[in-house]
C-alpha cells in the first residue's frame, strides 16, 4: 500500500532524512538509494508517495519513493539558472582584464597563472564527482570544500562546471556564499601582488 507524506527533515551530504505520513503517526527514515527517480535531489517539504518495509532490527522505513508532481502555471523567473549562467561566465573575462591591468602596474610572477589554471582544473574534477555522487546516491564532498577550492583560485572552474554540469548553480545560499569567496579571491590577489611587487623590488637592490 502506497502512503503519502512530507519529507520534514534531509541531510543532503549523508542522504536520507525523515518522511512525515500525511495520515499522522511515525516519521519514517529515508535513504537516498529509496528513490525510484535521483535526477533531483530531494527538497525539505516534498510531497513524496512511499512504501513501507521493515529493516532486520525492527525499524521502518521508506522503499519505492517517488515524488508527488504538482501542476504549476509556467512564469518567468528573474533569476533562473539559465540567466545567472550567462552573467557568471563574465567574470571570467573580466578577472583577466584584471589581472591584465594589475600585471601592467605591478610584476605578477608567471606561477601565478599556473596556479590558478590548476586550481580550476582540479575544482571542475572535484564538482564532476560530486555531481556523480549527488546522482548516485554516494558520499558527498562537502560545500565547504567546494567554497575553498574556489576560494584559493578554482573559481573560473567552478563557474564552468556549474553550468556544464548544472550542478549547485540554482542553490541560493551556495550561490551566495561562492560569489562572496570569489570576490576575497580577487581582491587578495591585488593585495599580494601590490605589496610583493616593493618587497622584491627590495630584495633586487
Amino acid at each position: 500500500m502506497r502512503i503519502e507524506g512530507t519529507l520534514k527533515s534531509w541531510n543532503d551530504e549523508r542522504g536520507f532524512g525523515l518522511i512525515e505520513p500525511t495520515q499522522g503517526g511515525q516519521e519514517i527514515f529515508v535513504h537516498i538509494k529509496a528513490f525510484q527517480v535521483r535526477t533531483e535531489r530531494p527538497q525539505f517539504g516534498q510531497r513524496l508517495t512511499f512504501e513501507v518495509e521493515v529493516n532486520s532490527d525492527g525499524q521502518k522505513r521508506a522503499k519505492l519513493v517517488q515524488h508527488v508532481r504538482i501542476a504549476r502555471v509556467p512564469r518567468r523567473r528573474r533569476d533562473s539558472p539559465t540567466q545567472w549562467g550567462t552573467a557568471s561566465y563574465f567574470a571570467i573575462p573580466a578577472f583577466l582584464l584584471v589581472y591584465t591591468l594589475v600585471a601592467i602596474v605591478w610584476r605578477v610572477p608567471s606561477w601565478v597563472a599556473a596556479l590558478y589554471v590548476a586550481a580550476s582544473v582540479v575544482c571542475f574534477v572535484v564538482y564532476a564527482i560530486d555531481k556523480s555522487a549527488a546522482v548516485g546516491g554516494r558520499w558527498r564532498v562537502s560545500e565547504r570544500t567546494l567554497i575553498f577550492l574556489g576560494f584559493v583560485g578554482g573559481w573560473p572552474g567552478a563557474i564552468v562546471a556549474q553550468q556544464v554540469l548544472r550542478h549547485k548553480s540554482n542553490k541560493a545560499a551556495f550561490r551566495s556564499a561562492f560569489w562572496r569567496s570569489v570576490g576575497l579571491n580577487v581582491l587578495a590577489f591585488i593585495a599580494l601582488i601590490a605589496l610583493g611587487a616593493p618587497l622584491l623590488s627590495l630584495l633586487r637592490v
